[in-house]
């Protein structure tokens, strides 16, 4: 039987590979890199279980990345951070985008799962 634990990490990671794939190659510049930040937590927030999700856009990377004339360069997980809360349950899960080796990867950052006691057993008796 899946844990709740284990429900709110699948739930976090569903969320994240949602935002990033669904917003990878979006057209961005500086002067519209706050609306998409609103836009993409707004949609991944409407997801069940998703309490929290704040996306920050790097307006020096995002100048940096413009190539052409247009004004604007394709976004990418180098051009932003991603955080995320997700509850499931008693389990609350916290999240984050990191580069690593110049790619970017969904880390865990903390389980609270609401069951446990502070030394991590479930059901513990608080005698």
């Amino acid at each position: 039987m899946v844990t709740d634990v284990q429900q709110a990490c699948f739930e976090a990671g569903i969320k994240f590979g949602s935002l990033y794939h669904q917003f990878a190659g979006t057209p961005v510049s500086p002067r519209s890199a706050r609306s998409l930040e609103r836009a993409m937590a707004e949609a991944i927030e409407n997801q069940p279980y998703c309490e929290s999700v704040v996306v920050r856009i790097d307006d020096d990377a995002v100048r940096e990345a413009i190539d052409h004339e247009n004004g604007y360069t394709e976004l990418t997980g180098r051009l932003m951070e991603v955080e995320m809360r997700v509850g499931y349950a008693d389990t609350s899960v916290q999240t984050r985008m990191e580069m690593e080796d110049g790619y970017p990867l969904m880390k865990l950052v903390d389980v609270a799962d609401g069951d446990a006691d502070a030394d991590g057993d479930a059901n513990a008796s608080d005698e």
